[in-house]
């Protein structure tokens, strides 16, 4: 299940809405030490993600997994996890498992710069996905999630 509760904020929005959720459902997966750098981290989340001065609408689950192409040859998004929010979010997906061609971040980048820092951002981002992979396949994601939680909350 995935919440999607409106919020004025992205980074809010983040927080409560995806991180918080799979923080609690892993918890037992952690260490008191490592709980209370999630917390710290969730508490900073500001510090990290940036407002995007014009939300976009975010497939969610944009993976090379979740692209198909149509009888018409084009390309066609399938499986969303529908929100609002930082276009980041969904460019940062496309690069945890394996990544798109370069043609795709080269036409993006084109027609649509990321601000600077995104490379900062990424696995913040893809702790959300890490997460959710520790919830539904077991501890082998522990290790990535531990990484990102210790790099952004010491």
């Amino acid at each position: 299940r995935q919440k999607n509760r409106v919020h004025d904020s992205w980074v809010e929005f983040f927080r409560s809405q995806r991180l918080l959720p799979r923080l609690e459902l892993t918890q037992q997966c952690f260490t008191p030490e490592d709980r209370r750098r999630a917390r710290y981290l969730l508490d900073h989340l500001e510090a990290y993600l940036e407002e995007p001065a014009y939300p976009s609408l975010l497939h969610g689950d944009l993976w090379c997994g979740n692209v198909m192409l149509g009888s018409d040859g084009e390309a066609v998004l399938i499986d969303p996890a529908a929100a609002v929010g930082n276009r980041e979010f969904d460019i940062a997906m496309t690069q945890l498992f394996g990544g798109f061609e370069p043609a795709f971040y080269d036409a993006y980048q084109e027609a649509a710069p990321l601000a600077p820092g995104y490379s900062e951002r990424r696995d913040l981002y893809n702790l959300y996905h890490l997460l959710n992979h520790l919830h539904l396949f077991g501890r082998a994601y522990l290790t990535a999630v531990t990484r990102i939680i210790r790099h952004y909350a010491g």
